[in-house]
């Protein structure tokens, strides 16, 4: 469990699976973005996850504070602008994370995986 809050008739906890899934939905709705990154590290391929294991191109680690910071590994699609899909990628997994699940994020990574045409 990555979060926990305590009500007054019990706790509600949101497990980091949930909270990297949610991260990896809200980035590959943004434009440009093909879709999440796993790597092996193995044979150092990069694959392309389906759309049940986002949560594998998501890593979560905790700040000092508490807060929340993502590195999300993605490919882009050819002829886009990497620097406007990353702003925009960061933005928009900061605010559906902070929103939905109510804590707060540090910083958000974005690694580029790969380009695909």
């Amino acid at each position: 469990m990555h979060s926990n809050s305590k009500t007054e008739i019990g706790i509600i906890g949101i497990s980091n699976e949930v909270i990297a899934r949610l991260a990896g939905n809200a980035a590959t709705e943004c434009y440009g973005v093909v879709g999440m990154a796993a790597r092996s590290m193995r044979d150092g391929l990069v694959g392309l996850l389906r759309k049940e294991s986002l949560s594998k191109g998501v890593r979560l680690q905790t700040g000092e504070k508490g807060d929340l910071i993502i590195d999300l590994h993605i490919i882009v699609e050819y002829g886009t602008n990497i620097a406007a899909i990353a702003q925009t990628l960061m933005s928009n997994v900061k605010y559906s994370v902070e929103e939905t699940v109510g804590l707060k994020v540090r910083e958000v990574n974005v690694i580029i995986e790969g380009v695909r045409v």
